[in-house]
C-alpha cells in the first residue's frame, strides 16, 4: 500500500480583520497563514458575494507553497462597511488592501491575485492601478469592459443576465442592511417577486420599471458607450497592468469575448474549456457530456495556476478543449495562424454552402416583440440553471421567425476553431431592428445542438449587418451538419427590440417584416486537417 508522507499544516486563521481604505471606510476579511515564522507572500480574493464564494480559493495548497490567503470582502457586502457600487470602487480598494497586507508583519510584501467573474474584474481593476507589490494575476471567465460584453452585446441589452445578477445583488444589499441593523422588510419583498419570478420580470415595459435592482435604471438608461460607461472603464485600463496575468475561459461562458479580449491586450496563457459560466470546471455544459477529461482536474489547472502565481509556469501558450473531437490541444497562439476563414453561403433555399449564391430572391419573416424567438441555452447565466449551454433547437426551428440555413451531411470532419462572425444583408420594415444567428450542429439522430450565438441592433432599416457570435473550437463530425438559424430575437438573453428605434411600451411595439438576402454568410475558421 503506498503511503503519503505528508507533515501537519499549522495554520492562523483571524475572521473579520478590519483594513482601512483610504476614504475611511473599514472592509473585513479573514487572513490565513502558516503558523511558522514569516514572512510570506499572500493571496489575495475580493469578492461582493459573502462567505460562500470564496469556497472554490485554492486554500490548501497556496498554505501549503508558504503563502497567506487574504479573503475579503468587497465594500458594502459581507462583513465590510460601505456602499457596493457595480466595479467603480474595486481598483482604488485593492491598491489599498495590498498596501495594508504590506504593511502586516507577516508579509514579505508579495502579492498575487486570482478569481473568477467579478473576482476576476477585481483583480484586474486593482492591478490596473499599479500597486507596487502586486506580482502576477490569473482571470477567469471575466468582461474586458462593462458596456460592451457585459451589459450590451452588439448593442442589444443582455437583459436575462442583467437581470438576474441584478437582483441577487440586490438581495445581498438587502442583507448587508439587514445586519446593519435596518428594516428591508418591503424591499426584500420586491426583490424577491423579480428573483422568483424573472420570466415576467424580463417583459415589464418599459424595461427601466423592473422594480428593485438599485443600478437598473442607469443601466438601461445608457445604452450606448457614454460617459456613464466611460466613468467605469477608467477602473479598468489595460494599458496601466503590467503584472502578467493567466486567462481562464468556457467555450459556453457569457464573458468568452473578454477572455480573449483580455488576452489579446494583456498576453499570457490562455486555457479554454467546454464550460459554462454556472458550471466552470465541469466535464458537461447544457445537454452534452464532453468526457472526463474535460474536466479542469483533468489537465490540473488549480497545480498550474499556482505554479503562474508562483512565476513557474511552463505549460503552452494557449490550451484548448477541442469540442467533437473532445481532446485538448496546445497552441501557440489564439487565433490559430493556420486556420482558413471560409464563407458558407445562406442560399435562398434553405442551403449553406461554399458555393456562391446564385440569384438575390431574399428569405423573409416576420418577427412579433410580442411573440419574441425563446432563449434555449447558449452563453448565458439565467434565473434556470439548466437553460445554459449547447441545447437542442428544434423546437425553436419549428417557428415561423426563424430562417434555418444547412450544409448537407458532411463526408469528412470540419473543424471550426476561432472567431466566428454572420455577415447579412438583410432589410426590415420597421424604423429599427436586432439580428440575431446562431451556430448550430445538426446530430444523425436530427439533435440540433446549439454551439454558439449573437446579436446585432440595427439603428438603419436595411444594409449590411455584422453579427459577432464571437469563438469556438467545434469539429463537426462526418455524418453530422452544419447549420445557421437567423432571426430577430433572443429572449430574455437578450431585450426585445420594439421596432420603433426609442424605449417602448406594450403599445408601442411593431410588427417587422424581415428580408435576408443569400448574399449573407457566416464566415467560419476551418483548420486543415
Amino acid at each position: 500500500m503506498p503511503k503519503l508522507d505528508i507533515r501537519p499544516l499549522l495554520v492562523v486563521v483571524e475572521h473579520d480583520i478590519p483594513m482601512p481604505m483610504r476614504d475611511g471606510t473599514v472592509l473585513r476579511g479573514s487572513v490565513h497563514r502558516p503558523a511558522e515564522d514569516g514572512p510570506f507572500p499572500a493571496l489575495l480574493v475580493r469578492s461582493p458575494y459573502g462567505e460562500d464564494s470564496f469556497q472554490g480559493t485554492p486554500l490548501l495548497p497556496m498554505l501549503r507553497a508558504g503563502y497567506a490567503v487574504v479573503l475579503q470582502h468587497c465594500r458594502g457586502r459581507g462583513t465590510s462597511d460601505g456602499e457596493f457600487r457595480p466595479w467603480l470602487d474595486e481598483g482604488a480598494d485593492g491598491y489599498d488592501t495590498i498596501a495594508w497586507i504590506g504593511r502586516q508583519p507577516w508579509s514579505n510584501g508579495e502579492v498575487v491575485m486570482s478569481g473568477m467573474s467579478y473576482l476576476a474584474g477585481c483583480a484586474l481593476q486593482a492591478a490596473a492601478t499599479r500597486p507596487p507589490g502586486l506580482r502576477s494575476v490569473v482571470a477567469a471567465m471575466t468582461p474586458h469592459d462593462f458596456h460592451d460584453g457585459l451589459k450590451y452585446h452588439g448593442g442589444a441589452f443582455a437583459l436575462g443576465s442583467a437581470l438576474n445578477w441584478g437582483a441577487v445583488q440586490a438581495m445581498l444589499g438587502l442583507a448587508h442592511a439587514t445586519a446593519a441593523g435596518e428594516d428591508v422588510t418591503a424591499e426584500a419583498g420586491v426583490v424577491l417577486a423579480v428573483l422568483g419570478d424573472q420570466e415576467t420580470a424580463a417583459r415589464t415595459l418599459p424595461l427601466s420599471a423592473v422594480p428593485g435592482i438599485p443600478w437598473w435604471q442607469e443601466w438601461t438608461a445608457h445604452p450606448e458607450r457614454d460617459a456613464y460607461w466611460e466613468e467605469a472603464a477608467q477602473t479598468l485600463r489595460h494599458d496601466r497592468i503590467e503584472v502578467p496575468v493567466m486567462h481562464i475561459g468556457g467555450w459556453f461562458d457569457l464573458f468568452l469575448a473578454g477572455t480573449l479580449e483580455n488576452h489579446r491586450r494583456l498576453g499570457g496563457p490562455l486555457v479554454i474549456g467546454p464550460w459554462s459560466h454556472l458550471s466552470p470546471r465541469a466535464p458537461a455544459a447544457g445537454r452534452l457530456y464532453f468526457g472526463a477529461s474535460a474536466s479542469a482536474q483533468a489537465i490540473e489547472l488549480e497545480q498550474r495556476q499556482l505554479a503562474f502565481l508562483r512565476g513557474e509556469d511552463t505549460g503552452p501558450a494557449v490550451k484548448l478543449f477541442v469540442m467533437g473531437d473532445d481532446t485538448w490541444r496546445d497552441e501557440e497562439a489564439w487565433p490559430l495562424a493556420r486556420a482558413v476563414e471560409t464563407r458558407y453561403h445562406l442560399h435562398a433555399d434553405g442551403s449553406l454552402s461554399t458555393e456562391p449564391p446564385r440569384g438575390d430572391e431574399p428569405a423573409t419573416f416576420t418577427f412579433d416583440p410580442r411573440d419574441p424567438v425563446p432563449t434555449v441555452g447558449g452563453p448565458v447565466m439565467l434565473g434556470d440553471p439548466a437553460n445554459v449551454g449547447p441545447q437542442d433547437q428544434r423546437d425553436v426551428e419549428t417557428r415561423a421567425d426563424v430562417l434555418c440555413y444547412t450544409t448537407g451531411t458532411l463526408g469528412s470532419d470540419v473543424e471550426v476553431t476561432g472567431p466566428v462572425t454572420v455577415t447579412l444583408h438583410a432589410e426590415t420594415s420597421a424604423t429599427a431592428t436586432d439580428w440575431t444567428a446562431k451556430l448550430v450542429n445538426v446530430h444523425p439522430d436530427g439533435r440540433a445542438m446549439s454551439v454558439t450565438d449573437g446579436i446585432v441592433r440595427a439603428t438603419e432599416p436595411s444594409g449590411t449587418f455584422l453579427v459577432d457570435l464571437v469563438a469556438t473550437s467545434q469539429v463537426f463530425k462526418a455524418g453530422h451538419r452544419i447549420r445557421v438559424e437567423i432571426s430577430s430575437s433572443n429572449f430574455p438573453r437578450f431585450d426585445r427590440n420594439p421596432g420603433t428605434g426609442r424605449p417602448a411600451t406594450e403599445a408601442d411595439l411593431v410588427a417587422q417584416h424581415q428580408k435576408v438576402f443569400p448574399r449573407s454568410f457566416i464566415t467560419l475558421p476551418i483548420v486543415p486537417r
